[in-house]
This record gives structure tokens, C-alpha cells and sequence, in this order.
């Protein structure tokens, strides 16, 4: 796999030789605007919006709006005046509790593959981290721009997670939530042997994009008709309803979720009770 960034990690006097790698990919289907007639791929022009006019790239301008409608010009200069120090490093600044960041802040992830010399300086911060389930955070400049980040621990490797800053995240306050009603016993005993019975070990194989698997299946349909119409089928979208009594709801979804009965919440329990520290410490591992 081929590395999109290489440096090192900095921590105190410690040094460690790292190369990025991606860690996910998007999965989402992307399509081509044609024009019916004849399928011709249709190319996107650039257009001025005072009078529809084509403009040529060396007529192109970048302009930041201060104000409605007003702009003021930034040219490559002005940004070489504003740039940053490349240093190639992930200078760690600080050790933080991983349960102490809202995970909201993380925004993006990549593998941190060892670089010669760096094997054993790279296992030990990994093996660290995973034993205090802490995160290194960081600052990395990557292609021209800089990014908060946290060095944390996954399995046998480290992985680099670009972070969100403070300012881009949009205020909880802006989110108009009703006055919260404090919840009954019965319907609190319910509800949390409800999320017992429907508790299953992190799998992530057992999650998969049905949207895009029925996708393709229809684009693989219309390939081998040559491009025909199919046949319309679709299923109707189920209309929300009104919670008016939470305890019923609550009742009928436990009467649906627990085929098993006692004898699976039972088992569960007493699982869990056993494996709790165990599955805690891998969690931190994995996180």
C-alpha cells in the first residue's frame, strides 16, 4: 500500500519513524451526468453568475466573503505569507484519558506503519497507550494544511485519528430539545432490560450497506438487460408513530425481543459479570 505522508512521532526526546496509511475507504457509488440522447459524459463549465458567461481557469480568482456580497482576493502569495512550518513530525503535546474526548471530535482515521528503525520505540508507545487507555494529542501538517489529531492504540498497531477542532464543532445549544420529563422506575427497569436482551458482542462484520448491495444488484439487472427498464418494486416507507405510552411500548418491544426469555438475559448477566474487566481492557486496546 502505497503511503500518502511520511515523518515520524515526537514525544519528549523519543523519535519514531512512521508512515500514513489509509485506514477506510468510501464505499459510496459514484455515477457520471449524461445526456440522454446518446450517453455522452456531460462536463461541468464555469460560469460567471453575473451573466452566465464561460471563464477561463487563468481568469480564476480565489475571494473570501467578509461580508454579504462582498469579497476580498486572496492570491498564492498571501497564502505562502500564512504557511506553516512542514515539519514532518506528529509532535505529541499531550497524554489524555481516550473516555475523556467526546467522540465527536474524531473525524477520520489512519494506520500508522513503522518505519525502519522504528519497531521498537513504535511498540512500546502502542503497548503504553493501550495499558493507561490514553491518547496522544497532536498537531500534523498534511498536504499544506494542519490538523489536531490523536495518536491512539489499535490492536498491534497505532493508528493517527485527524480530529476536529473546538471551533468547528457546531454548539449543543443550536439543537432545540424538549424540557426532559424524569422517566418512571418501571419504565427505566424496562428499558434497560430491553438494551440487555438485544446486547450482543461487537461484531462489525455483522453490519453491512444493504442500500448499496441492492444497488448494485439492480445496476448488475440492468447491465445484463442491456439496459431495459425493470420492473418497479419498492417497499412502502413505514410512517413514524406517536409514542403516547412509553411503558406499553416498552412492554410490547420486550415481548417481541425476548424469544429466549429469562434464560437469555440470565446467560447474558452472568456473561457479562464475568467478562466485564476483560472486555473493558481489550475496548481500550481496540479504541
Amino acid at each position: 500500500m502505497r503511503s500518502i505522508w511520511k515523518g515520524s512521532i515526537t514525544f519528549g526526546l523519543v523519535n519514531i519513524p512512521v508512515a500514513l496509511q489509509t485506514a477506510s475507504r468510501s464505499e459510496e457509488l459514484k455515477f457520471k451526468l449524461l445526456r440522454n440522447s446518446d450517453l455522452s459524459p456531460v462536463n461541468y463549465k464555469r460560469v460567471a453568475a453575473v451573466d452566465g458567461k464561460e471563464v477561463p481557469w487563468e481568469q480564476i480568482v480565489k475571494g473570501y466573503e467578509y461580508e454579504k456580497g462582498k469579497f476580498v482576493v486572496l492570491k498564492d502569495e498571501d497564502f505562502k505569507r500564512v504557511d506553516l512550518e512542514a515539519t514532518d513530525t506528529i509532535d505529541i503535546v499531550d497524554f489524555v484519558e481516550l473516555t475523556e474526548i467526546n467522540p465527536i471530535f474524531f473525524h477520520r482515521p489512519y494506520y500508522l506503519e513503522p518505519q525502519k528503525g522504528g519497531g521498537s520505540a513504535y511498540h512500546l508507545l502502542r503497548h503504553v497507550l493501550a495499558d493507561t487507555n490514553k491518547a496522544g494529542i497532536s498537531k500534523v501538517i498534511i498536504r499544506t494544511r494542519q490538523h489536531l489529531a490523536a495518536v491512539k492504540a489499535n490492536g498491534n498497531l497505532l493508528v493517527l485519528e485527524l480530529m476536529r477542532f473546538a471551533d468547528e464543532i457546531v454548539e449543543p445549544s443550536a439543537i432545540k430539545v424538549p424540557a426532559e420529563k424524569p422517566p418512571g422506575k418501571r419504565e427505566i427497569t424496562m428499558a434497560r432490560t430491553l438494551v440487555d436482551q438485544l446486547t450482543e458482542e461487537w461484531d462489525p462484520g455483522r453490519y453491512t450497506d444493504d442500500y448499496r448491495s441492492a444497488l448494485m444488484k439492480l445496476i448488475d439487472q440492468k447491465v445484463k438487460s442491456g439496459g431495459k427498464e425493470l420492473p418497479t418494486a419498492g417497499h412502502p416507507r413505514k410512517k413514524p408513530t406517536n409514542v403516547i405510552d412509553l411503558a406499553a411500548v416498552l412492554q410490547q418491544s420486550l415481548k417481541e425481543a425476548g424469544g429466549g426469555g429469562a434464560a437469555k438475559k440470565t446467560r447474558k448477566t452472568r456473561s457479562s459479570k464475568v467478562a466485564k474487566p476483560a472486555r473493558r481492557r481489550t475496548h481500550a486496546k481496540a479504541a
